[in-house]
């Protein structure tokens, strides 16, 4: 698959990361920033209120307001987590842990993305689905959840050898 080949100040980690990747290397920022975002969407309904009253009832609002805070908190939380993999920001940390746990699992013989039980096809078309789909995220929200080897990053420096070389 050929990728569009971007140039960031930081490395590029994955161009491509799966869903629980993400989740899991996301910092307490984005964890504080998910929180904010939760809070504020009724916090701001309550504001809207005491600046011109209703006499409407609040308590679907401000749970509808919960709701849409938590789902938007959590798509910025994991865009950001999401650059972080793709070198536009900051990233030494998720580079520590990827090749950390990338080495681990190509020292244990295992795959550096995992299995797919689907056929070579359906993982294609589904990295080329998903990979730069953070940037939509306002339209489809779209993730990842398919392992594949469309990662845009090289598996010789996780201690993998090529085929030809192993033989």
């Amino acid at each position: 698959m050929l990728n569009k080949v971007v140039k960031t100040e930081y490395p590029l980690i994955d161009s491509d990361p799966h869903a629980s990747r993400v989740v899991r290397y996301m910092r307490p920022s984005d964890y504080a920033l998910w929180a904010g975002s939760t809070a504020a969407f009724p916090a701001a309904l309550v504001a809207w209120e005491m600046a011109d009253p209703s006499k409407i009832r609040l308590k679907t609002s401000l749970k509808l307001g919960g709701f849409l805070g938590f789902t938007a908190g959590f798509l910025l939380a994991y865009q950001r987590s999401t650059y972080r993999f793709w070198g536009w920001s900051e990233n030494k940390r998720e580079e520590e842990l990827d090749l950390a746990e990338l080495r681990e699992r190509a020292q244990d013989g295992k795959s550096l993305y995992g299995n797919s039980p689907q056929p070579a096809w359906v993982q294609q078309a589904a990295a080329s689905n998903s990979t730069w789909s953070q940037l939509n995220f306002g339209v489809l929200p779209m993730f990842n959840f398919v392992n594949h080897t469309h990662h845009g990053s090289d598996p010789a420096k996780y201690g993998v050898k090529k085929e030809e070389e192993s033989s």
